[in-house]
């Protein structure tokens, strides 16, 4: 697997075109899936077919969010989160993995409405991480996204198969 480096090295029309597959390939992934397959952890500390696609679907939200804070304000702050507290707290498992594809498609969609006419000077606009991620550019964090995608893909089509 590639790392967000090794993503931030693409030209940004590749970076924009693998996010644009995304919501594709997730139905794809989750078509015809029994409920029982899409809630079955691959492992103790794994995450479910449902959980991965609840988290790219609530993720793809705060990316947004973040985006638009970028645009809005001088290098905004940003506050940690953690996956699997939402994972937990969302109750991830007992969720409809059609509806959650539904859901982040939608969000996709927003996502690169809201990229794609971006001013050249806006893709190098930043905010701060409270974390040790520090400060992202907008630019950074379509990187962050393209690579969170197909980590999470992978990680998909591995649970659908049983495997961590």
């Amino acid at each position: 697997m590639p790392s967000i480096e090794d993503y931030a090295r693409r030209p940004r029309e590749e970076r924009l075109a693998r996010i644009t597959r995304t919501p594709d390939e997730l139905a794809d992934a989750v078509r015809g899936a029994d409920a029982a397959v899409l809630a079955r952890r691959p492992g103790p500390k794994s995450w479910a077919p449902n959980e991965v696609v609840c988290h790219l679907r609530d993720n793809e939200e705060w990316f947004l969010e973040r985006m638009r804070m970028i645009v809005a304000m001088d290098l905004p702050r940003f506050v940690a989160t953690n996956p699997d507290r939402w994972a937990d707290e969302r109750q991830y498992l007992t969720n409809d993995a059609v509806v959650a594809v539904a859901a982040f498609t939608r969000r996709r969609r927003e996502t690169l409405e809201f990229l794609r006419p971006l001013a050249p000077e806006a893709w190098a606009r930043a905010g701060l991480h409270a974390d040790s991620r520090g400060r992202r550019t907008i630019d950074e964090f379509l990187s962050v996204m393209a690579w969170h995608d197909d980590n999470h893909l992978d990680q998909l089509r591995r649970a659908l198969l049983g495997r961590p």
